[in-house]
């Protein structure tokens, strides 16, 4: 364990990113400021201890031990849906021809 020795509004940097200042000392406590990206969570110990016991204990629990809560989302059939550029590109690809012998022919009576 490294030991430092900072007074009032002295600071410790933890690489770079995370920096630690003495924000002030009355008697026996001192008030820390924590600088540090959202990326690291900073808790006192006692909460981190308490964070890691609840996953720990949440990581055990089965689904026997869910009882009904465990019928009521129970996963039902899959179903998928596909999108439309997924069934565009299903469709084989026409040439003019091709696309052309396909066509109903045109009624005479509805191009007058």
């Amino acid at each position: 364990m490294l030991v430092l020795s900072r007074q009032r509004d002295e600071t410790i940097m933890i690489g770079d990113d995370i920096e630690i200042t003495v924000v002030d000392i009355r008697g026996d406590k001192v008030r820390l400021g924590i600088n540090a990206p959202s990326r690291i969570a900073v808790h006192r110990k006692e909460v981190y201890e308490a964070i890691r016991l609840e996953n720990e204990q949440a990581a055990r629990i089965g689904r026997a031990d869910l009882g009904p809560v465990s019928q009521a989302i129970r996963p039902g059939p899959q179903r998928t849906r596909q999108s439309a550029a997924s069934r565009l590109a299903a469709r084989p690809v026409l040439s003019a021809e091709e696309a052309r012998r396909q066509r109903p022919p045109l009624d005479p009576k509805q191009t007058a």
